[in-house]
């Protein structure tokens, strides 16, 4: 995928978004946009615990 189907995609679901009116919908699309946006915007890594091993989203792919 190049990089102008990610901004278009990202995009779209934005626009999505902002029509959804379940608060948990709408924040998974906003979610979800970011990830297409990639690089493009810097993000925040959330890790998550897996016994006694932190995994970032990075490593979870």
């Amino acid at each position: 995928m190049d990089d102008e189907f990610n901004k278009q995609r990202a995009i779209l679901i934005r626009d999505i978004a902002g029509r959804a009116d379940d608060p948990f919908i709408k924040q998974r699309l906003f979610a979800l946009a970011a990830r297409y946006e990639g690089p493009l915007i810097a993000k925040t890594v959330t890790p998550i615990l897996i016994g006694k091993h932190r995994i970032s989203e990075n490593e979870r792919g």
